[in-house]
């Protein structure tokens, strides 16, 4: 169980072994943990030092002699705080070099071709991935949403995501089946910079949902729990033209909300 452990925090075998051997010792010299272990005096030498670094083990002159001390196990969660510093620390490395990389990066890619760009996402986690994407639109989001089953396929996932949309400044515009769920969600229109208008009657109503900002468009099906994001000026500007003919046919005024 202990050995499970010390692996899993990235000890050695031979660490674990001398690590817990000094434990049980208190302090002792190298050549004591050399009997204890079986292992020779210079690999204990070696592995002391990197325990030291990870700051679980001390050392003291007694005499001529060198003694090393287990520190006190507790000290094994400032070990982990420490790693999880550097984790960041790395990470954030990264992330500068790659802002720094970045237009290189998009220099690379082929930029001029006439096809569309298409990306296929799976599952909740590849929902949510492609719905970040909507957050990089440039002005306004053009939506047919059916909030019940939005809600529904990624649950709790959306009043932050609304939350994130407004503290980026995209407005939202949007062709919503009239349901209930649709119907509560526009009193907090103001709130979530978004304005809707209703299909007229109840029967028609749809599941999946189309985003479109920039020259994207995303389709998602909540019950197949797939997503498709289309990159093409050409097909985005279709589905806007498309969009705003039905938006300007609609009534602007929703009578339950009038009620």
């Amino acid at each position: 169980m202990i050995n499970n452990l010390l692996s899993a925090l990235d000890f050695s075998e031979k660490e674990s072994s001398v690590y817990l051997a000094l434990l049980e010792v208190g302090s002792g010299k190298a050549h004591d943990i050399a009997k204890k272990t079986g292992l020779n005096r210079t690999t204990i030498y070696d592995i002391f030092d990197v325990l030291m670094q990870k700051g679980l083990v001390s050392k003291f002159k007694k005499g001529s002699a060198t003694y090393f001390n287990a520190l006190e196990p507790r000290h094994l969660l400032t070990y982990l705080d420490r790693e999880k510093e550097e984790q960041v620390k790395k990470i954030e490395k990264q992330k500068r070099k790659v802002s720094e990389l970045l237009p290189q990066l998009v220099s690379l890619q082929n930029i001029f071709t006439n096809k569309p760009k298409v990306s296929f996402f799976e599952g909740e986690k590849g929902m949510r991935e492609a719905y970040e994407d909507t957050l990089t639109a440039d002005g306004m989001i053009l939506g047919y949403s059916n909030i019940e089953t939005i809600h529904e396929g990624l649950p709790d996932f959306f009043p932050e995501y609304y939350k994130r949309r407004v503290e980026k400044g995209i407005f939202g515009k949007g062709i919503l089946p009239r349901n209930s769920a649709s119907i509560e969600r526009t009193r907090h229109n103001q709130d979530e910079m978004r304005t809707v208008r209703f299909l007229p009657e109840k029967e028609m109503s749809f599941s999946p949902e189309v985003n479109i900002y920039n020259d994207k468009m995303l389709i998602v099906s909540w019950r197949e729990k797939i997503a498709v994001l289309i990159e093409s000026k050409e097909l985005a500007e279709l589905q806007k033209l498309t969009f705003e003919l039905l938006w300007n046919a609609l009534p602007k005024r929703i009578p339950e909300l009038d009620a």
